[in-house]
């Protein structure tokens, strides 16, 4: 990338609102969805299994086009392909809104994910790029808060959006907002390209990426759903899907001009920061996919007020986040991160202590709190692993770290979910052990429950739903330990990472 003079003033502050738009849009798109695919599965006539392939379509296409983004940015320029991308991402949410059918909006979510891969390595790329060496910081501070606001109003707005007005409306809302973010883009940077090289595509390192990664979330998805390697097919899934990413890794350190720049990871300060992200993200999305199902299935809650009750975690992030951004070369930024997973793992440890007569506010409290971790969890780690990389590779160890980060969500989403199952079986097998006729506590609650004026059914399928219900609560206990051990871990982890921490330099820190 040519060096540009950076841009300053309300230019900068306009350039930042609208790829910070695109951003959000982007991301917002993967949560948005989740709370509306039953009115979507009743309006088009599916299944709600049949219906989640809605949000599984768009995760595959995202996750193979996101290490992509390197290549494409030399071979169309930095500034052309983010606009583009852009653009198509909102025509592709026109057309998924006015979908008929479930192929129809198969197809557009596909192609909404397939442009969207470019997106966010991008907005940070081209940030970073045109901010002042001394407010770098400050770019990835506000990079940053567009990426951990956005998944916590994503169910909030979905759930709004489905009750009040109809499920298309959360894909028509995107329409103005990426207008807007591509017409402003386009007009302060298309000046401003970026140098464009034409390299030769690696086919068949793109065809095994797409053959491995697909299989792999396709397999992520259904495993829990199938009983996982218990079913035939999630067998030969696990088989294509290790077979083709085996040989996908060997075929790009030999290719010449590879897909993907696995080079990357040689870096020493790029592989720790990337493991360190990923890792973190998939136990923190686990708690995201996990926590608000446990309060819809077992407390009672709705998808609106479930998802109200994670919203305070943006709170102190928004807030935290600029501060962070602009004071953050001040301090060693593995003791930024350690201090995230810190926080992470008493959040953690905190919500395992539940129980099952926890109070909204009482949820709401853990989740407030963590959102001082959330301010320097991205921020400082997306510094490090960029750290001392040149300019002309930032685009593509951005996407292959969002790449990652999204696999990570993807293992998270899976792993928590069954957890909880495995784990609420374990439970009610250890608490329904005692419960006989013959055991004074049984017989004292179903003496209650009579005096009440229930059957002797009746008053056995409560007590069965009591059961159920607090080994569920200590499924959610389990997963949250779990939680706390991993980022405990984490947080010694981070500190493998060796300074100087620069998001850009002239040669890559080995």
């Amino acid at each position: 990338m040519s060096q540009q003079v950076p841009i300053h003033g309300s230019a900068l502050a306009l350039l930042t609102v609208a790829l910070s738009l695109a951003t959000f849009m982007q991301v917002l798109d993967t949560s948005i969805a989740n709370v509306s695919i039953p009115d979507i599965s009743g309006d088009l006539a599916v299944s709600p299994d049949q219906g989640t392939w809605v949000i599984t379509s768009f995760a595959v296409s995202n996750a193979i086009a996101l290490p992509l983004s390197g290549w494409l940015a030399k071979r169309f320029g930095e500034v052309r392909l983010f606009v583009a991308a852009t653009l198509l991402f909102t025509l592709a949410s026109m057309f998924c809104g006015l979908s008929t059918n479930l192929p129809m909006l198969m197809v557009f979510r596909i192609i909404q994910g397939a442009v969207a891969g470019p997106m966010i390595p991008l907005s940070q790329s081209l940030l970073l790029a045109n901010y002042p060496p001394e407010k770098k910081g400050l770019a990835l501070s506000l990079w940053g808060m567009t990426v951990v606001v956005a998944p916590i109003f994503g169910p909030i707005l979905g759930g709004y959006i489905t009750d009040n007005l109809t499920w298309p409306w959360i894909f028509y809302i995107n329409v103005p907002v990426g207008l807007l973010s591509t017409y402003f883009t386009w007009k302060l940077l298309s000046k401003r390209e970026t140098e464009r090289i034409r390299q030769p595509i690696d086919k068949t390192g793109l065809f095994l990426l797409i053959i491995g990664v697909g299989c792999l979330q396709v397999l992520l998805d259904k495993g829990n759903e199938m009983d996982w390697f218990g079913s035939t097919f999630i067998v030969i899934l696990g088989i294509i899907s290790v077979v083709s990413l085996t040989v996908f890794i060997i075929w790009e350190l030999t290719a010449a001009h590879p897909v993907v720049d696995l080079s990357l990871f040689s870096v020493r300060n790029f592989s720790v920061g990337t493991t360190a992200i990923s890792l973190g993200y998939m136990t923190f999305f686990s708690g995201v996919v996990v926590y608000p199902l446990w309060l819809q299935t077992q407390m009672g809650y709705t998808a609106t007020w479930a998802g109200l009750s994670a919203a305070p975690i943006g709170i102190l992030s928004v807030i935290m986040s600029p501060i962070v951004g602009k004071y953050m070369n001040r301090f060693d930024l593995r003791v930024l991160a350690s201090f995230s997973f810190t926080v992470f793992a008493l959040i953690a440890y905190w919500a395992s202590t539940f129980n099952t007569q926890v109070g909204f506010w009482q949820l709401t409290m853990p989740r407030f709190f963590q959102g001082i971790g959330m301010a320097t969890f991205f921020i400082p780690i997306m510094s490090i692993l960029l750290s001392g990389l040149p300019a002309n590779r930032i685009a593509s160890a951005s996407g292959l770290s969002n790449f990652m980060r999204i696999l990570g969500g993807s293992f998270g989403t899976s792993l928590s979910v069954a957890l909880w199952d495995r784990r609420e079986a374990f439970h009610q097998s250890q608490l329904v052990e005692p419960v006989t006729v013959m055991d004074p506590v049984t017989q004292a609650a179903l003496h209650t429950l009579h005096a009440a004026g229930f059957s002797q059914p009746v008053s056995l399928a409560l007590l069965q739903q009591q059961v159920s219900k607090q080994s569920y609560m200590l499924a959610i206990n389990d997963v949250f330990i779990a939680s706390a051990w991993i980022f405990g871990g984490l947080m010694l982890f981070i500190w493998l990472a060796k300074p100087p921490f620069i998001a850009s330099g002239a040669a890559a820190a080995e």
